[in-house]
C-alpha cells in the first residue's frame, strides 16, 4: 500500500464519486475501499453517509466493517465522518426507532424539535448555512464567515462539550462538527461546499 493513501469506506450508504472528486482537485490518491481487512494499510480513512441511521448501521454490520473501524479509531489514526458518517460515530440514534451507534464518541443523535424553533423553518435542514468554530487544524484558513452546505433531518447531542469544535443554528443552536483526538466529524458536506468545503479537506490531508 503506498503511503499517504486515504480510504473512502464503501457501505452502499452514499455519493461516493462527489467525495473523491473533491480530493482529486488536491491531486491527493484516494481508494474506494469496501474490504474492512484493509482499512488498516491506509493513513487515514473518510466515512461518508446519506440516508437513514439504522440503515447505515445494518449495512456497516453485515459487510464486518463495525469492528474494523472501531480498531482504525484506536490506532490513532484520523478518521473524518461526513454528515449520516458523523452522526455513526455517536452512541445511539433516534431514527426510525432506537439504534445502536459505533459509539466513538460519547452522546446520541436526534431529530431536529420544531416545537424550539422561534420562527418557522422547514425540516430538513437544507442549503447553506454558517458554521461558528472553535480553533482546530481543521477548520484553518476558513474565510471568517464560513458558509458550508446542510442537508440533514437530525442532528447530533453530543455529551462532552470539549468534543464539540462546530456549531450552526437553524431554530436553536446545534452541533455541526467534532473532534475527539483523532476522531473527526462535520454535519454538512465538505465536497458540497465549494471554496471553504474543499480546505476542509485540504485541512484534514494535513492532519
Amino acid at each position: 500500500m503506498t503511503k499517504q493513501t486515504i480510504a473512502i469506506v464503501d457501505y452502499n450508504m452514499g455519493n461516493l464519486a462527489s467525495v473523491q472528486n473533491a480530493f482529486a482537485k488536491f491531486d491527493k490518491k484516494t481508494v474506494v475501499e469496501s474490504d474492512p481487512n484493509k482499512f488498516k494499510d491506509y493513513d487515514k480513512i473518510i466515512l461518508p453517509g446519506v440516508g437513514a441511521f439504522g440503515d447505515a448501521m445494518q449495512h456497516l454490520k453485515e459487510r464486518d466493517m463495525i469492528e474494523s473501524l472501531k480498531e482504525y479509531a484506536i490506532s490513532g489514526k484520523h478518521i473524518l465522518g461526513i454528515c449520516l458518517g458523523m452522526q455513526l460515530l455517536f452512541e445511539s440514534s433516534e431514527e426510525f426507532g432506537k439504534h445502536e451507534g459505533l459509539g466513538l464518541i460519547k452522546g446520541n443523535v436526534t431529530a431536529f424539535d420544531a416545537s424550539k424553533f422561534n420562527e418557522p423553518l422547514k425540516i430538513p435542514h437544507m442549503g447553506w448555512n454558517r458554521m461558528f468554530t472553535k480553533q482546530h487544524p481543521l477548520f484553518e484558513n476558513l474565510d471568517e464567515n464560513h458558509y458550508l452546505y446542510f442537508v440533514h433531518t437530525y442532528h447530533v447531542n453530543c455529551t462532552n462539550e470539549n468534543d464539540i469544535i462546530g456549531r450552526t443554528n437553524y431554530g436553536y443552536e446545534f452541533t455541526s462538527a467534532i473532534a475527539c483526538e483523532n476522531i473527526l466529524g462535520i454535519q454538512p458536506h465538505p465536497e458540497k461546499s465549494h471554496k471553504n468545503g474543499l480546505k476542509i479537506l485540504e485541512n484534514f490531508i494535513g492532519l
